[in-house]
């Protein structure tokens, strides 16, 4: 597990800017049950969630009109039963971290892992989300 000290100004790096983190399996369950959608991050210590998944994602929120409903994220490494109960709904998809998922009403309809992540900046990340929240959110 990674120390807090790491995590935490990783992690407020998005609930700083409207993310609820998940750090319960119950939570994730609670989260994933509401209807809307739901943009869930898989948070990292990688330099990719740092370099362009973090920022890619604030831009991508910040830069529409037809937002997610909900705007969560669990950190991979620290969050790890929140994580494991993320990635069941990912399936048939591998762990990835991070990662991007877009849920609506409970089902992935949208995901983006690490190795569409790495290499690609911040915008062509928030590209991508704008496209799967002009097809999924109200």
């Amino acid at each position: 597990m990674y120390p807090q000290e790491i995590v935490i100004p990783m992690m407020e790096e998005l609930t700083d800017n409207g993310f609820e983190n998940l750090s319960t399996p119950e939570a994730v369950e609670a989260s994933l049950a509401k209807k809307g959608t739901n943009l869930l991050v898989i948070n990292s210590v990688c330099g990719c969630s740092a370099g362009t998944a973090r920022p890619g994602v604030l831009l991508a929120v910040a830069n529409t009109d037809k937002k997610p409903d909900h705007l969560t994220t669990s950190f991979a490494g620290f969050d790890l039963d929140a994580v494991s109960k993320v990635r069941e709904h990912l399936l048939p998809y591998p762990p990835s971290s991070p990662s991007i998922a877009l849920f609506k009403d409970g089902e992935l309809v949208h995901f983006i892992e690490r190795h569409q992540i790495e290499g690609r900046s911040a915008q062509m990340i928030a590209q991508n989300l704008v496209a799967a929240f002009d097809e999924y959110c109200n």
